[in-house]
């Protein structure tokens, strides 16, 4: 490992620790940090005592045996006792008094909206599971849920979780191709999707897709249909329901089904850089109980919170923090069908403002996106409402991080950056807003029972500062415990690497005071003569230079260096990708990292490829960059013509 890589040293070391003052930490639970220090370090020292005491704030219809058994690849935990995920979601706030608190807020991108009770939501789920179960389903079977983000998403899913069902959401916007991929493997008895659904005022064909891929798969004995935009669609007989009428047949109570606490509850599907998909698994109830936590503390939550993920459903994002982290904590849910800057860019400034949201949950890149707007679009909006913003989904800059603050949430905001990953179904590194000093760029400490370290290729720890792998050390309840009919890949894929540990392909670091500065994927990072670089370090030069908006690096190919740096930008309101413009990116990265980063070229793009959730598609840059194309599926991106642009601005450069 190198040490004297320049850009994130000296990131890491201009860093400051940003205080909450102590009226801030009197608002929340513990009262002041040095109680949570104390909370935290017993978690991590005592992690059997410590999840034995956040599992008995549910509830449990017979309580475990054992607390934590076996250790990493293979463990348990609340072994033998028997509980329900929805029940702890839903019924639990009902029978507390909060019946009549509002749960979800769903708003479509046509301005159409929705308003649920926590009674009236557990009405609904009970209704649909008692659908399912009109289809037969029952506990440990397999249902697909290719919805928008509609209140019928959550409610399919919690009635997943009240059945002990096991789900699976596929992102609404894939391909017939991606679509099958996923089905086949997953071999779902049920379907549940809409007839369409609209993206940025485009109509998405759902139920043609559906049709197409499941006559090829035998395991599928029905597709249950939400009537979301009234389109014709054909329906088979005997296969084929639409969920308005069936909902209409069925009683409103159903009782949720006990579940063993390490029984399956998600099966959700990850691309990874090569090959099939991986359907990643996930206990439903430790799903639920160390979401619970996290959320209580990530966000400081309290029952009178609004809080809105910008995340889709078809992203596990969503699930952790808009279903399990929110629920699990009586709050108040938002819950957007559409695209967060359509049809104006001011989208999310319009609906915090609406509903008075508290608590935000987005990624970096849509506050990048915001920033770019500029001050006088903000200035058009009450957003005092504003208490705490997080992210999860790449690394966050520091420039970006003190705009967030001071000028999105005007310096009266704790910002909590945060790192975590499909198979880790939540954020084990983070801070707890208003109690954990905050770092600008740094993804924050190890949390809640969470032993992360950072370790050189023989799996030994390196000094602070050193760049390095990010592995975590002790199982905790709600990281993947297997892939789905695939046990030996699990092994290979996530257990292989460092043995006795979860390798989460991240090059990372520690510094002096312990926090965690994740800079990118193993596979983002690059050697430029000898020199290891990442994505995170030359990106956050070029966001520093005004009029850059979004920025994306990576490594090129080079015959006598090895790799060298290619940098893609989009340009802020206001400014223009000119000369001027791409001097001023390579000084800055000369100034901040050295000569060695400084990049082949500079392009100027109208958008980057991105998911839905706002995370750069780098991979697909480097294969435009490489081989001059990008194959396969491209439906999982927000805006799958942004791929062509690109590629005609850097066909155009080589020739």
């Amino acid at each position: 490992m190198h040490t004297d890589v320049g850009g994130i040293q000296e990131i890491v070391r201009e860093s400051q620790l940003v205080q909450p003052t102590e009226e801030e930490q009197r608002k929340t639970e513990l009262g002041n940090s040095e109680a949570f220090t104390a909370f935290l370090k017993r978690s991590q020292e005592e992690p059997e005592a410590f999840w034995a005491e956040v599992a008995r704030e549910l509830h449990w219809f017979k309580p475990w045996e054992e607390t934590m058994t076996g250790e990493l690849p293979d463990f348990e935990f609340f072994k033998g006792g028997i509980s329900n995920p929805c029940y702890n979601l839903l019924d639990r706030h009902v029978e507390n008094g909060a019946a009549n608190r509002t749960a979800l807020i769903w708003e479509g991108e046509d301005g159409k909206t929705n308003f649920y009770t926590y009674q009236m939501l557990l009405a609904e789920v009970s209704r649909f599971a008692n659908v399912l179960k009109s289809f037969g389903i029952k506990k440990g079977d397999p249902v697909a849920i290719y919805l928008p983000n509609l209140a019928e998403s959550f409610i399919a899913i919690l009635a997943c979780f009240r059945l002990g069902a096991v789900y699976s959401t596929i992102f609404s916007g894939f391909s017939e191709q991606s679509l099958r991929d996923r089905l086949q493997a997953f071999e779902p008895k049920v379907v549940v999707t809409a007839d369409a659904a609209v993206r940025r005022g485009q109509t998405i064909p759902l139920k043609r897709k559906v049709d197409q891929v499941v006559r090829d798969i035998t395991s599928v004995a029905g597709v249950i249909v939400v009537d979301r935009l009234g389109t014709e669609i054909a329906m088979k007989k005997g296969r084929d329901v639409w969920w308005h009428e069936e909902r209409k047949k069925v009683s409103l109570h159903c009782e949720p089904t006990p579940i063993e606490a390490n029984e399956p509850g998600i099966v959700f599907y990850t691309s990874g850089t090569t090959g099939k998909p991986k359907g990643v698994v996930h206990s439903g109830m430790a799903f639920v109980i160390q979401n619970y936590i996290y959320a209580k503390y990530h966000m400081n939550h309290r029952p009178d919170d609004v809080f809105w993920c910008t995340a889709d459903v078809g992203w596990l994002t969503m699930h952790i923090w808009g279903v399990a982290g929110s629920l699990a904590n009586g709050v108040t849910t938002v819950v957007y069908d559409g695209a967060p800057n359509y049809p104006n860019q001011d989208r999310i400034y319009q609906i915090i403002e609406k509903y008075r949201v508290n608590k935000l949950f987005t990624a970096p890149t849509a506050l990048r996106m915001l920033r770019s707007l500029g001050e006088k679009t903000l200035e058009a909006y009450d957003l005092s409402c504003l208490d705490v913003v997080s992210l999860v989904g790449e690394p966050f800059d520091p420039d970006t991080w003190h705009w967030t603050r001071d000028v999105f949430g005007a310096g009266k905001i704790c910002v909590n950056n945060t790192w975590g990953q499909t198979e880790t179904a939540g954020t084990p590194l983070a801070g707890a807003a208003w109690l954990t000093p905050m770092k600008p760029g740094s993804a924050g400490v190890g949390f809640l029972g969470i032993d992360a370290a950072v370790v050189d290729a023989a799996g030994e720890p390196v000094p602070a500062g050193t760049l390095g792998n990010l592995v975590i050390r002790k199982p905790f309840p709600m990281l993947c415990r297997t892939l789905w009919k695939e046990p030996e890949r699990y092994h290979a894929t996530y257990f292989s690497q460092v043995k006795g540990s979860y390798y989460a392909s991240d090059i990372a670091l520690v510094d002096e005071d312990g926090y965690f500065w994740v800079v990118g994927r193993s596979d983002d990072a690059f050697n430029v003569s000898g020199h290891r670089l990442s994505t995170m370090e030359i990106e956050s030069a070029v966001l520093e230079v005004p009029g850059v908006s979004e920025a994306a690096v990576i490594g090129a190919p080079d015959k006598i260096k090895g790799e060298v740096p290619v940098v893609f930008v989009t340009v802020a309101d206001g400014y223009v990708g000119n000369e001027e413009l791409r001097e001023n990116i390579e000084a800055s990265i000369v100034k901040g990292i050295g000569q060695i980063a400084r990049p082949r070229d500079v392009f100027f793009v109208e958008a980057m490829p991105k998911t839905v959730s706002g995370k750069i598609m780098r991979r697909l840059l480097k294969e435009l960059q490489v081989k001059g194309d990008v194959a396969g599926d491209l439906t999982g991106l927000e805006d799958p013509t942004a791929i062509q642009q690109i590629k005609k601005i850097v066909t155009a450069k080589k020739n």
